[in-house]
């Protein structure tokens, strides 16, 4: 599996990048077209799509609560941890992708900084599930870059070789990211369009993610099974944040990610032990 990993990464090229450069050029034009560059316009041109996507998803409140989990990148690369044996070069990109959504997403929210719709419009006009955001800080969104991002890595990790099955799993993965990343809207943390870019730009850290491990290498240690007793010390501390966090929403979804740890956990320690 780890050699197929690391085959299919080594097709990824530079000009792939060519595709979210495009797709930005393309979103930034859209905007311009409709005279929406500045927040208050932005907000003004999807305020009703807004509203439609969030009273639709919002009747599967549990759903999209549970979804909406998977931008958190501790829960998202706990459901990935067994990956860490199994597939040290898929983690080894994920790693990089990792810092450079973290990157690019803070640096973005300080640049646009458009407000919430919990800042902007009645928080009783709309569907809340969960914590209530109201910050200014939600074009792109960020749960939706780590969604992208991860989501980009598991793409070009395990693509298949003939052409008819590819494309069934770019539309596959692609149609997975969007139904998870819309999330967003359904618990009215985002607009549709912070979605959109939040997309784009993920796709952009999954890529950069992949190119960047293929010319630094900072990251193969991680298939060294002499620094396993430094995951298992990261999965134990995951499985205490998870608990916490089951404490506060008790989600389907954070017993999944714990159940991930545990196998990840005893088959790490056990390979390590016969080591």
């Amino acid at each position: 599996m780890n050699s197929k990993i690391a085959l299919n990464f080594s097709i990824v090229k530079p000009c792939f990048l060519y595709i979210p450069f495009i797709l930005t050029i393309a979103f930034v034009a859209f905007l311009a077209s409709l005279n929406a560059l500045c927040p208050a316009r932005y907000i003004e041109i999807q305020k009703d799509s807004f509203f439609y996507i969030n009273h639709f998803l919002g009747q599967y409140p549990n759903l999209q609560i549970n979804f909406t989990q998977l931008g958190d990148a501790l829960l998202f690369l706990s459901l990935l941890s067994i990956f860490i044996v199994y597939a040290p070069a898929m983690w080894e990109s994920l790693v990089s992708a990792s810092i450079v959504s973290l990157i690019v997403s803070y640096l973005l929210k300080q640049l646009f900084s458009v407000p919430r719709p919990a800042a902007v419009f009645d928080p009783h006009s709309f569907i809340i599930t969960g914590e209530r955001l109201a910050g200014h800080h939600s074009l792109p969104s960020g749960h939706t870059i780590t969604i992208f991002t991860t989501f980009t890595i598991l793409l070009y990790a395990f693509m298949p070789a003939a052409l008819l099955k590819r494309v069934l799993w770019y539309f596959l993965i692609f149609a997975i990211s969007y139904i998870v990343a819309f999330s967003r809207v359904g618990v009215g943390a985002h607009y549709p369009l912070d979605v959109v870019s939040g997309s784009i730009t993920g796709y952009f850290c999954g890529l950069s993610g992949i190119l960047l491990n293929q010319k630094l290498k900072v990251w193969t240690w991680i298939g060294n099974k002499k620094f396993y007793p430094v995951f298992l010390v990261l999965f134990i501390g995951s499985v205490v944040d998870i608990i916490i966090k089951i404490t506060q929403y008790n989600l389907a979804i954070y017993y999944l990610s714990i159940f991930c740890l545990i196998v990840s956990l005893v088959i790490t320690t056990r390979i390590y032990v016969k080591k």
